[in-house]
């Protein structure tokens, strides 16, 4: 599932004609850099949520045939949130354990190494695999402390220094058991309450990973892939 439903507030006034998703950085918009990878590492279905003229989304990206996948749309009113939107997509995803993507972050990611962690969630215990990346400037205090594997409580002591959420994740649909379709419903309460059972896995990224929060960012990015596929 790619998440596409966010206003996109900070990146105003580009996101007022164009949902942040479709902004575009080195020649393509930001979800098809996402579509491309998660086809290349072999995932054929694609459910996207939408809300802030999603209508151009479906219209840019079709029925995803042109990319060689399959695409399902989870039409929102209003943007749901991390946790609502997935919970509101469930019927349209299907598997019991499932990746979803921030449609607005840039990431060179192989989507192939999620097989082993999807295996894993599917075999039972674990509720959720996240994708850690160094922290950016925007988010020096981090989110999550990784261990050997594991996402630990942020309490334990001593620990290694806490790494940022990717947006990058593996769930099992047991993770929004208690969360209604069609209403808000934040992400972190949800992983908080499974860490804390032990229950999540993980793993630290260090390739190229921008969160596309802002214009500035978006245009240095664009600036930086031009320059390397120029190259």
């Amino acid at each position: 599932m790619i998440l596409a439903a966010g206003r996109g507030e900070r990146m105003r006034p580009l996101t007022d004609h164009t949902p942040k998703p479709l902004l575009q950085v080195g020649g393509k918009p930001l979800i098809v850099w996402h579509i491309e990878r998660l086809c290349a590492a072999g995932f054929t279905h694609i459910v996207i949520n939408h809300a802030h003229l999603g209508q151009q989304i479906e219209d840019t990206l079709g029925n995803g045939s042109s990319f060689g996948v399959s695409i399902d749309y989870s039409r929102e009113v209003s943007a749901l949130e991390t946790a609502g939107g997935i919970a509101t997509a469930l019927p349209l995803i299907g598997s019991e354990v499932f990746t979803v993507v921030n449609g607005d972050i840039y990431c060179e990611y192989d989507f192939s190494r999620l097989a082993e962690p999807m295996a894993r969630l599917s075999a039972g215990h674990d509720q959720a695999h996240l994708v850690l990346v160094d922290n950016p400037l925007h988010n020096l205090k981090g989110d999550f402390v990784l261990d050997a594997g594991r996402v630990i409580a942020t309490s334990l002591t001593p620990q290694p220094s806490p790494l940022t959420f990717s947006g990058i994740g593996v769930y099992h649909r047991a993770l929004f058991a208690h969360t209604p379709a069609g209403e808000k419903a934040p992400l972190a309460p949800l992983l908080r309450q499974a860490i804390d059972a032990g229950r999540v896995s993980g793993e630290h990224h260090a390739g190229r990973w921008v969160d596309v929060g802002t214009p500035a960012r978006l245009n240095a990015l664009d600036e930086e892939l031009r320059q390397h596929h120029a190259a």
